[in-house]
Parts: structure tokens; C-alpha cells; sequence
């Protein structure tokens, strides 16, 4: 009998802390696949004293026995992945025969990284605040056919096809005033990354493997950044460059619509947002730093501040829609032990007009409707079921789900892979 596709979603503007959900759920899988991004993604994972980032490689990787898709939908650094194997290998993780590497997947080349900085510098003003990896430049050359996959390698005239990629990036970057030239070492290191990755990976027809495993059972898949960073619906042009929704998994995986099972939505007690665009609920204020202190809110990848705010219901209720989402996990509800009041935007007053829906225009001025809700001030690192949470957090979870209409099922307690209470 057939099996279902799960699929884990963001359900803000990335950050949410979906690799711990990953970690959470995978026991229950034998099969964890990544169906869209790239190395501008990090998902952070804590055991103990030991803190791992996964750029490329599905979070299942610390599981015995379960086999971590890179599907068609990502775009792949050879350079990150082989870095991040190899750290894996430091630290006694073992990965051998555990990734399997889509044929489909696009190759992200060290001139997608100059166009990257290129067309960045050119907006001046204007930037959308792209991590600068190569990413959406690699997703162009997806669309206008013209990109090598990592299918591409095995093929003997591979080095022409890069050399033609690479002379026309070049003639590209010509263009553009400034200065933007190879770098002929990183160039080197990128091409060796590709021999060292064929020792690492398995590289597979995704789509049928995937389907195969889907005969005996179920596959977990997992996406990177949030649904309001979705190409087609998020807070364009402030976006990444593929579908982040559960749509997504279809096409990033090679995948049937009918075969999505249960949708997990993750999402943080509050919000936060990486780089420029609009963010309703932002404190640029006291409370904002504390937000920003208290939950470590710095990239993962880059190293970037977050932008910290308030929990935005209404963008909540826009990625739920888009997502199908059946399950809601919150994360980081221990990040707001300390505050006296909590507050959450139920709605938005734009131009006078209060509306409870995710406007196209968002470059308006956009004016949140809270409510209030008053803190449970209590230490919730320790809890580990429903009953120990204080009434307070139950209260405001409670609330969250009467808005949303959908339940929530996990509450995040604390960084460490075991901080968790299940719900309901």
C-alpha cells in the first residue's frame, strides 16, 4: 500500500526552527528529503553541549537507518555540502549511505556568487538583502534553461559545459560597473568539491527513489526559509527564489499533490525576519532587543541580527491557508518567560481600514490591532508535558488556536533537542 508524504513547512519569514521539529518527527521515518533552497538556509540543532548547522543536508542525518534526500528543488553549493559532510564526519556523525543527491538539483557555480554581489550592489538603495550565495542567480539560470545539475558531473563532457556556464556569467558580470572577477583558487576548490562529493553521496534519480520508498513507507520532507518568503506569495520582491509552501514539495521532489499527509506548520512565539522587507509587528525598541538577546536571534548562516516583533496572526493565518497546514509547533515560547505583557496582532488598520487579511501592497503603511495578553513569568525550560506548562502560555496557545483554527501539537521549551511539550 502506498505511503504519505509529511511535509514541514515555515510558516513566517524563515527561522522557525523547523530542523528541530525535523529531529522531533524523523524516529517516525525512514526517509527525510529537503525539497527546495539552498546553503542561504541553516537549520540549527542542539545536543547538549554540542550545536550542529545543516545548510544543505536534510536534518535526519543524526538518525541511524534514515536515508536524507537532496531533492530537484534545492540548489546545491558542492563547496558548503562537502564542508559540512566533513564537519559531520568530526564530530562522529557518520553519513555514509545516508545522502542521496537528486540528478535534477542545479549547481550553484562561483559566478553565481559574483552575479549574486553584482546585482545586489547595482539595487544600492533598494536591496531586498540576499545572504550574497549564489541562490536566486542559480534559480534564474533554472528557469532560463541554461543551468548545469548535479546530473551534469557524471556526464564526460562536463568541463565543457562548465566552461560555456562560466564565459557566459563572465561576459554577464562585464556589464555591470565595479570590479567582480573569479577568484582562480575558490574556482579550483569548487571543482575539486565536485570529485570529493561523488565519494560522499549517493547521486540518484530523486523522483524515482523517492517514490519507491514511498511504496513501504512514509517520507518526511523538509523545507527551508518560511511561507512568507514564498516566490509567488510571500512579501514580494522580498523573497527567496523558490517555493517555500507544501506545494513546494511536489515539484521540489517529484511528487504527486494526493500523496501529502499531515502538513507540520512551524512557527515561533513571536516573529522575527532576516535582511529588509516588511514586517508589520517589528519593535525597534527595548522590547525588540530583548526578543533579539533572549532568543540568540542571529543567522545561523550569516550571522546576521534578526528583526524581532510580536506575533503576527494574520500573516500566521495567510501561511496556514497557503500551506494546508494540519499541525502547529510553536518554538521558542521560553524566549518570553521573562516578559510582563505579551502581545499578538489579530489584525491590520491600513489607510483608516481595519482588515484581518495579508495585503498586496506591502509597501503600506501597515498599523498592527493587538491584544494583550499577560506573561506567565515562570522558568518553562524544565517542562516536558502539557500539565507542567504555566495557565498563562496555555492560555495564549489557546487563544492562538481558536484564531487560526488549527491545533497546536508541540510547544518548544528550550534550545536542547529533548526541550519540548507535547499538546493536546
Amino acid at each position: 500500500m502506498n505511503k504519505q508524504l509529511d511535509v514541514i513547512v515555515g510558516l513566517q519569514w524563515g527561522d522557525e526552527g523547523k530542523g528541530k521539529v525535523v529531529d522531533k518527527l524523523t524516529p517516525q521515518y525512514k526517509t527525510v528529503a529537503r525539497f527546495q533552497g539552498g546553503p542561504n538556509a541553516g537549520h540549527t540543532l542542539v545536543f547538549g553541549e554540542r550545536k550542529f548547522v545543516l545548510h544543505s543536508i536534510p536534518s535526519g542525518i543524526f538518525n541511524e537507518g534514515v536515508v536524507n534526500l537532496i531533492g530537484n528543488g534545492v540548489v546545491l553549493d558542492p563547496v558548503v555540502l562537502t564542508q559540512e559532510i566533513e564537519h559531520l564526519h568530526t564530530q562522529g556523525v557518520a553519513t555514509q549511505g545516508k545522502i542521496w543527491l537528486s540528478k535534477k538539483a542545479h549547481l550553484i557555480l562561483p559566478t553565481h556568487r559574483l552575479i549574486d554581489a553584482a546585482q545586489e550592489s547595482a539595487k544600492a538603495g533598494a536591496k531586498i538583502g540576499s545572504t550574497l550565495r549564489g541562490i536566486g542567480p542559480t534559480y534564474t539560470d533554472k528557469t532560463n534553461r541554461v543551468g548545469l545539475r548535479v546530473g551534469d558531473v557524471l556526464q564526460p563532457n562536463f568541463k565543457q559545459k562548465y566552461a560555456a556556464a562560466k564565459e557566459q556569467h563572465l561576459q554577464y558580470l562585464s556589464s555591470f560597473k565595479g570590479t567582480f572577477e573569479l577568484d582562480a583558487q575558490a574556482e579550483q576548490k569548487w571543482l575539486q568539491s565536485i570529485d570529493t562529493l561523488q565519494k560522499y553521496v549517493s547521486i540518484v534519480d530523486g523522483e524515482y527513489a523517492l517514490n519507491e520508498r514511498l511504496q513501504t513507507s512514509n517520507v518526511l520532507a523538509e523545507g527551508a526559509q518560511g511561507a512568507m518568503l514564498d516566490v509567488d506569495f510571500g512579501s514580494y520582491p522580498f523573497v527567496t527564489s523558490s517555493s517555500t509552501i507544501s506545494a513546494g514539495a511536489c515539484t521540489g521532489l517529484g511528487v504527486a499533490p494526493q500523496r501529502i499527509g499531515e502538513v507540520f506548520g512551524v512557527f515561533k512565539a513571536y516573529c522575527t525576519r532576516v535582511g529588509s522587507g516588511p514586517f508589520p509587528t517589528e519593535l525597534n525598541d527595548a522590547v525588540g532587543e530583548q526578543l533579539r538577546q533572549q532568543g540568540g536571534e542571529f543567522g545561523s548562516t550569516t550571522g546576521r541580527s534578526r528583526r524581532c516583533g510580536w506575533l503576527d496572526l494574520v500573516a500566521l493565518r495567510y501561511a496556514v491557508m497557503l500551506t494546508g497546514t494540519t499541525q502547529l509547533c510553536v518554538m521558542k515560547a521560553d524566549v518570553m518567560d521573562n516578559f510582563d505583557t505579551i502581545k499578538v496582532a489579530v489584525g491590520y488598520k491600513i489607510n483608516g481600514i481595519e482588515t484581518d487579511q495579508y495585503p498586496y501592497e506591502t509597501d503600506a503603511q501597515i498599523e498592527p490591532i493587538y491584544r494583550e495578553f499577560e506573561g506567565w513569568k515562570q522558568d518553562i525550560s524544565a517542562c516536558r508535558s502539557q500539565q507542567d506548562l504555566p495557565k498563562k502560555l496555555l492560555d495564549y496557545l489557546k487563544f492562538i488556536e481558536l484564531q487560526i483554527g488549527v491545533p497546536i501539537t508541540f510547544v518548544s521549551t528550550g534550545a536542547d533537542r529533548d526541550s519540548g511539550c507535547s499538546i493536546g
